[in-house]
């Protein structure tokens, strides 16, 4: 990084030859990576080190300062994934890290800014090349691990809440999963915005979800609807669910007249065999039903990559992510990191994640 700066002072000529010699003088930057290399136990997850390629046009090598291990990743181990390429391959949905090399076409005023990105796969990399153009602005002095809990979980937490199910302040929710990595972000976005959440978590974490406001159920509760009946007895205005199956129903069910459920992946599709799209067609179809039912009610399937390619996505993204970044700053959000693992340390860290003990985001470093 040093010898970048220093290079860069000293070099003259047009921007053309600079940006030129940044790349040619790039060839040694040995990234670690995590190889998913097939349907495989956490045990089974490697390491391997390679060089990684100089930065195409458009390009830029950006060292990894924090990535995080997601609901997608545990999907994609089993194979259970929609749209994941083939195995073997990098997982890693985002990452937060610092441009250390661009290529030919990229501003060489970005080398040695943070940013962060959505990558989908190739995140868990001490070293990963990007597209310039994927890059979000990171503000200075934030903390990237907590920076990194407001890239998939944060935007979706955003969008789920303000865009799908458009929540107005005095109206209650219920949020499962109240201690994950989304529902972590998502219960404190709805109190800022002055909404009243009830929350499904393990027992062992009512007490933190207490103290910051949200009303905590039992999520092994087997009379769980009667017991947000018992809270909310009008029903409530909007259920944000990823567990699939039942309870997908039973939440449609928990709606007031007017309100409004907020599917986000199928939790319960994990251990299942078979085509994986299947699961999603079954449930777009019943969410479909629901829609023309005379009742006022409403329910949607979610999905971050919707506009993927357009403009108007990447706008919505980075104005997203701003709004987001901003909260942290001023001390509105205060991301729940659960644990960091080094790279090498991946079988402990995707077991953590998986366990559904984790109160927030398990994340990687390099």
């Amino acid at each position: 990084m040093e010898s970048l700066t220093k290079d860069q002072n000293n070099t003259t000529g047009n921007t053309e030859n600079q940006q030129e010699v940044k790349v040619l003088e790039q060839t040694s930057f040995n990234t670690t990576e995590v190889i998913m290399p097939g349907i495989v136990e956490p045990e089974g997850l490697l390491l391997k080190t390679r060089v990684l390629d100089n930065p195409a046009a458009g390009q830029v090598v950006v060292k990894m300062e924090a990535s995080g291990i997601a609901f997608a990743e545990q999907s994609m181990r089993r194979g259970r994934y929609y749209e994941q390429p083939k195995f073997p391959f990098v997982p890693g949905y985002d990452l937060v890290g610092t441009v250390v090399a661009t290529g030919p076409g990229v501003d060489l005023a970005l080398i040695g800014k943070r940013v962060a990105a959505m990558t989908k796969i190739g995140g868990w990399a001490s070293y990963v090349l990007l597209s310039a153009g994927d890059l979000l602005p990171v503000p200075e002095a934030t903390d990237p691990l907590e920076v990194e809990t407001l890239i998939v979980n944060g935007i979706t937490a955003w969008q789920m809440l303000h865009g799908k199910a458009q929540i107005k302040r005095g109206q209650t929710i219920l949020v499962h999963g109240a201690n994950g990595g989304v529902g972590t972000i998502l219960t404190q976005l709805a109190l800022y915005a002055g909404v009243r959440v009830i929350g499904t978590a393990s027992p062992r974490h009512h007490e933190t979800l207490r103290a910051q406001g949200v009303e905590p159920i039992d999520y092994n509760d087997t009379n769980l609807a009667n017991s947000v009946l018992q809270l909310a007895p009008g029903g409530v205005d909007a259920v944000f669910d990823h567990l699939g199956g039942s309870s997908f129903a039973r939440s449609f069910g928990l709606l007031a007249k007017g309100g409004v459920l907020v599917c986000y992946a199928i939790a319960s599709a994990l251990k299942d065999a078979g085509n994986v799209l299947i699961p999603f067609l079954k449930v777009l179809v019943q969410l479909g039903w629901w829609n023309i039912l005379p009742n006022g009610r409403k329910a949607y399937f979610y999905n971050i990559w919707d506009g993927k390619g357009t403009e108007a996505f990447q706008a919505q993204l980075r104005e997203t992510f701003a709004e987001l970044t901003t909260l942290l700053a001023s001390g509105v959000l205060k991301p729940q990191i659960a644990a960091r693992f080094p790279l090498n340390q991946i079988t402990d860290a995707m077991k953590l994640a998986e366990s559904r003990t984790a109160y927030g985001k398990v994340v990687l470093v390099p």
